[in-house]
């Protein structure tokens, strides 16, 4: 049973959630369970997550008026540096209002719920990134469609490194033997599993699974799908359990795409499914693997724009260092039934599987904003749909075996023989990704000029902040940048 508060019943005049009477009935809930703080958070541009604290006599105020927030914390970096742009100055104000209907009661002490950036007259800010996945939702319902999204959130624990007689520590360091997908990981740290499924399910989420990864001292757990929103919110809530359940062992989680330089990447991976009514665009239809004309439509647009959007999905600095052929990361624009090498990954409908069929977007990773990650995806989907663009040829082997020594085939010059499917690896470095982010229309014609703008900004800086560093000490540097 979840910790989530409903308390009053709804005023016919009135949302409840935002009634005085809602609102006070939960503070005062709150304070009765010993609740002493809650906080709400955001994500911002940089895909930091960011966030305020109030005791629950303030419940009120910070689901209606709302706290302040300057408009640069859209633009905050990952070394504490700001990024300007025309819309995130000095001057302005927005407004951090509290969802109280996602509410939740983590421990005996805390809550959490997250938050939307609100202008001055309580209208949605344009730098708000839930409220453009919101919008994204509801062009999906005008077309009538519907999504459903599930999160596999991958993380390292990490053991402090031991005090010297000097008083300092030791560095950090993952564990020296490791054996990946193994059941001697997940039992040496039974009372961190235990622990961790408890709390999530006190919040509310629905743990599908948790294994022991394949790099050292990785983890991951899967969320169940849920409509787009609730399921960003759900892969936040994640972070922020994971994070009190680390602290509570004496550990710490890294949600980096790259903890430790030359060891494995951590992903966020994105599952993605569309209905049409009650019927589902991904199986059903007489396509490949019962794969609907729009479905197909689906992946080939998918697949089309991830150069475009990989700056959302995985544009930090260490994101390149991750996106390699040969680690399951998706480093290839392609697609495939269970091709865990392809950027898209069809999982198709099965007595196997009993969530239905999906696809995988296995490029995302966990420096991308959540709510800006699946508003990218379920945009460039939709316009697939719109635009009937047409299915490319399936990739059924390991895309790099058909890519030449450029790492791309087809127009972009290496060789292709006979009916090979054209297979393209994704941008490489941090700047190309930003290029072609910028060059392209297509996350601004989802999330906007001024959020688009912010992406670029904070990531471009990270270009100019860390061109010259070490890849090993920026990997130390960005450890926790990720981790809430």
């Amino acid at each position: 049973m979840s910790d989530h508060l409903t308390l009053v019943d709804p005023e016919p005049s009135e949302p409840s959630s935002r009634s005085a009477e809602h609102l006070d009935g939960v503070a005062a809930a709150l304070a009765a369970r010993g609740v002493a703080l809650v906080v709400g958070t955001t994500v911002n541009a940089a895909g930091l997550v960011l966030g305020k604290l109030v005791a629950p006599s303030r419940v009120r105020t910070f689901a209606t008026s709302g706290l302040g927030a300057a408009p640069v914390w859209s633009v905050f970096c990952v070394d504490a540096s700001v990024a300007f742009t025309p819309t995130s100055t000095v001057v302005g104000d927005n407004r951090l209002r509290l969802d109280p209907d996602a509410l939740v009661v983590l421990d005996d002490s805390l809550a959490w719920a997250p938050v939307d950036l609100v202008d001055q007259s309580g209208d949605p800010s344009p730098l708000c990134p839930r409220a453009a996945l919101a919008r994204t939702t509801e062009r999906l319902a005008d077309a009538g469609l519907a999504a459903r999204v599930g999160h596999e959130l991958e993380f390292v624990l990490v053991e402090p490194g031991a005090p010297t007689a000097q008083g300092e520590r030791t560095p950090e360091t993952p564990p020296a033997t490791w054996v990946p997908y193994g059941a001697g990981p997940l039992l040496e740290r039974r009372a961190v599993a235990q622990d961790l499924l408890a709390s999530a399910q006190r919040a509310g989420l629905e743990v599908e699974q948790l294994h022991a990864e394949y790099g050292a001292g990785q983890y991951e757990l899967s969320l169940a799908p849920a409509a787009p929103v609730a399921a960003a919110d759900a892969a936040v809530l994640a972070r922020v359990v994971v994070g009190e359940v680390a602290r509570r062992h004496g550990l710490r989680a890294s949600f980096s795409p790259l903890p430790f330089a030359g060891g494995g990447g951590n992903g966020a991976h994105q599952h993605l499914s569309l209905t049409r009514g009650s019927g589902p665009l991904l199986s059903g239809g007489d396509g490949p693997y019962g794969l609907t004309a729009e479905g197909g439509s689906v992946i080939g647009a998918l697949v089309d724009a991830l150069p475009q959007v990989l700056g959302v999905l995985a544009g930090s600095v260490v994101s390149p260092d991750r996106l390699r052929p040969g680690f399951w990361s998706g480093a290839h624009a392609c697609w495939g039934l269970e091709n865990r090498e392809a950027a898209v990954r069809l999982v198709a409908a099965t007595p196997a599987n009993p969530r239905g069929a999906h696809v995988e977007v296995k490029v995302v990773d966990p420096s991308a904003n959540p709510y800006l990650a699946t508003a990218v995806l379920l945009g460039a989907a939709l316009r697939g749909i719109e635009e009937e663009v047409p299915l490319p040829d399936e990739v059924a082997v390991d895309p790099a075996t058909l890519t030449g020594a450029s790492g791309a085939s087809g127009a972009s010059g290496a060789s292709r023989t006979g009916d090979r499917p054209d297979v393209t690896l994704l941008p490489q470095t941090q700047r190309e990704v930003l290029d072609a982010l910028e060059a392209g229309d297509v996350v601004r014609g989802v999330l906007g000029e001024a959020l688009t703008a912010s992406v670029l900004a904070v990531r471009r800086h990270e270009v100019g902040a860390f061109d010259a560093v070490p890849p090993s000490e920026v990997a130390s540097r960005l450890r926790y940048a990720w981790s809430v």
